[in-house]
C-alpha cells in the first residue's frame, strides 16, 4: 500500500496567498535594510549593537528554522521519545555556558568577528587561513542538504506530485534567500529572525496541542511502544541510540551548537557586551531545548498518524511493520501529517512561518560562510589590503556562488542517513578541530601554532562518518565485523585532535619572542 497517492493536502489558494504575502514582506525587509550597511561590521555583526532581548530572539530565530524542524521531526519519527535526550542536553549545556561564560565570553572580550580571527590573534595568520578554509568548506557541506529539506517540506505540505517539483521549489527558495541576504546582510537577518521567531514559536506550540487533540495521548504512546519497543523510550538502550551516540549528542548538539558553531558565535560577536552574552545563553537555553523536543514530538505524532492510515507495506513502514530505511520518506512524514490535519488558512500560516524560518536560517549561514571566506581567507592572503567596498563585493559574490553550490548538492547528493546525523558529521569536519583550538587557545598558555595546525587538520578526518564515505571505504559492519558508527568516528576524531594539539604544543612550542603575525 502506497500512502502518498490517496491523501490529498488541505492546502488551498488562500494558503498560497498567505505564503506569497509573507515571503514578499521578507524580501522587502532585505531591500529596506540595505540602507544601513556602511561597512563590514554592519554587514556581518550588525554594528555590535544587539541587546539582550533581540539577541535571544535572533539566535533562536536562526536556530529554530525549517531545517531544524524537519531533521528533528525525522529523528522523532525514527527514534521515538528517546530522541528527546538531544533537546535536553542542548538546553542544559546552553544554560551552563551562559552561567560560566565558557568560550563565548572570552571571544566577545577579544572583540573578534569570526572564530578564525581569534586563530589569527592567538596563533598567526597561517592558522587563521587554514581554519577559515576548513570552516567554510565544512559549513557549506553541512548546509548542502538544507534546500532538500525545504523542497520536500513545500512539495509535501502543498500536495505537489510532479517528480520535478522538489527541484523547482529549491531553485525558487534559494533565489529568494540570495536576493535579500546579499542586499541586507546581518541587519536583515536580525529583523527577519525576530519576526519569524515570534510566528514560529506560537505556531509550533499550537501544532503540538492540536496533534494531541487530534490523535490522543494514549494512542501516541501505544504506537511508539508498538513500533520502537523499549528503545523508543530509553536513549541508552543498546538496540536504540546507545551510550556512544548520547555522548556524541552532548558534545555536538550540546556544547558545539551553542559555543563553537559559527552562526551562534556570530550572535556573541554582535552582542553589546559580555553581560548580554551571558543573558543571551541563559535565556536561549529553553529555546535550544524546545527546538529539538517540539519538532521531535511532531515527528512522533506523524508516525502515529501514518501508522493508523497505512500501516505495514506503506511508504514509511516495511511489510513486517518496522520503519523504512529511506531517509527521504521519513523526512517527508511530518509535513505530510500536517497537510492532513491542519485546516485551510491555518496551514498557510504554518507554511509561511516555516518558509520564513527556512530563509532566516539560510541568510544567517550564508552570511557566516561568506564573512569567513572574505575576512579570514581572502583578505589575509591579500595582506589585509582590501578596501571595505571590495570586501563587501567579495562577500556578496561568495554568498551567490555558495547558493549555486547548495542547489547542485541538494539535487545530487544521496544522504543515506538521518539528516540530523549528516549535519553532525559534516559539521564535525570543522568543529572537532575548532573546539580543541578554541579550548586550549583560550585556556592553556602553552598551546602553540604547530599544535593548532595539527588539531585542525585532524578534525577533517570526521568526514569518514558520512554514510556514502563509509560505504565507499568499506567501513561497515558487513566488512569489518564490528559496528563503527558516525558517533564512534566523531568521538575518536575529537580525542585525536586534542591529543595532537597537546603533543604538538609540547614538542614544538612557540618561541617566546614570536608575535602572532610572525607565526606563519
Amino acid at each position: 500500500m502506497v500512502l502518498t497517492a490517496p491523501l490529498a493536502s488541505n492546502f488551498s489558494n488562500l494558503d498560497w496567498g498567505i505564503v506569497a504575502v509573507y515571503l514578499a514582506g521578507t524580501v522587502a525587509i532585505g531591500l529596506f535594510a540595505n540602507r544601513y550597511i556602511k561597512d563590514m561590521a554592519d554587514y556581518i555583526v550588525a554594528g555590535r549593537s544587539l541587546k539582550s532581548y533581540i539577541s535571544v530572539a535572533t539566535m533562536l530565530g536562526s536556530e529554530i528554522g525549517l531545517v531544524t524542524v524537519m531533521y528533528a521531526a525525522q529523528k522523532g519519527f525514527t527514534g521515538g521519545f528517546a530522541a528527546f535526550h538531544i533537546g535536553l542536553v542542548a538546553g542544559v549545556t546552553c544554560f551552563l555556558v551562559g552561567v560560566t561564560g565558557f568560550i563565548v565570553v572570552p571571544l566577545r572580550t577579544l572583540g573578534v568577528m569570526t572564530i578564525p580571527e581569534f586563530y589569527g590573534q592567538r596563533f598567526g595568520s597561517g592558522v587563521r587561513i587554514l581554519g577559515g578554509i576548513l570552516l567554510a568548506l565544512a559549513g557549506i557541506l553541512n548546509m548542502g542538504v538544507y534546500l532538500k529539506a525545504g523542497g520536500i517540506f513545500v512539495t509535501t505540505i502543498t500536495g505537489m506530485t510532479d517528480p520535478n517539483s522538489v527541484n523547482i521549489v529549491m531553485t525558487v527558495l534559494i533565489s529568494l534567500v540570495l536576493l535579500y541576504t546579499i542586499l541586507g546582510g546581518m541587519v536583515s537577518v536580525v529583523i527577519t529572525d525576530y519576526i519569524q521567531f515570534v510566528v514560529l514559536s506560537f505556531g509550533m506550540i499550537f501544532m503540538c496541542l492540536f496533534s494531541v487533540y487530534h490523535l490522543g495521548w494514549e494512542k501516541i504512546v501505544t504506537t511508539v511502544q508498538q513500533i520502537h519497543s523499549d528503545p523508543g523510550f530509553d536513549p541508552l538502550h543498546e538496540s536504540g541510540f546507545g551510550l556512544s551516540y548520547v555522548v556524541w549528542m552532548i558534545f555536538t548538539y550540546g556544547l558545539v551548537s551553542c559555543a563553537v558553531w559559527p552562526t551562534a558565535v556570530m550572535r556573541v560577536c554582535a552582542a553589546k557586551d559580555t553581560e548580554v552574552v551571558r543573558r543571551l545563553y541563559r535565556w536561549s537555553s529553553v529555546g535550544f531545548m524546545a527546538r529539538f523536543i517540539i519538532p521531535q514530538f511532531l515527528g512522533i505524532c506523524a508516525m502515529t498518524f501514518l501508522w493508523q492510515q497505512a500501516g505495514p507495506g506503506s511508504d514509511f513502514f516495511t511489510a513486517e511493520g518496522s520503519l523504512t530505511n529511506d531517509p527521504d520518506a521519513t523526512l517527508r512524514a511530518m509535513p505530510l501529517f500536517l497537510s492532513q490535519i491542519l485546516p485551510v488558512g491555518l496551514i498557510g500560516l504554518v507554511a509561511a512561518g516555516m518558509l520564513a524560518a527556512f530563509m532566516s536560517t539560510h541568510d544567517s549561514y550564508l552570511l557566516c560562510w561568506a564573512s569567513v571566506l572574505v575576512e579570514d581567507v581572502i583578505n589575509p592572503l591579500m595582506g589585509e589590503r582590501l578596501s571595505t567596498r571590495s570586501r563587501l563585493v567579495l562577500a556578496r559574490w561568495s554568498i551567490f556562488l555558495t547558493g549555486i553550490f547548495l542547489l547542485a548538492w541538494s539535487i545530487w547528493y544521496p544522504m543515506g542517513q538521518d539528516m540530523l546525523d549528516y549535519l553532525a558529521v559534516s559539521g564535525a569536519v570543522y568543529f572537532t578541530g575548532a573546539f580543541t583550538v578554541l579550548l586550549l587557545g583560550l585556556y592553556w598558555s602553552r598551546a602553540s601554532r604547530v599544535g593548532a595546525y595539527a588539531a585542525l587538520l585532524a578534525g577533517s578526518a570526521a568526514i569518514l562518518g558520512l554514510t556514502p564515505v563509509r560505504e565507499a571505504l568499506h567501513l561497515t559492519t558487513d566488512n569489518l565485523g564490528i559496528d563503527i558508527t558516525a558517533a564512534h568516528i566523531g568521538l575518536a576524531v575529537t580525542a585525536l585532535s586534542l591529543l595532537l594539539m597537546v603533543a604538538g604544543s609540547l614538542i614544538f612550542p612557540d618561541k617566546p619572542t614570536d608575535t602572532p603575525d610572525e607565526r606563519i
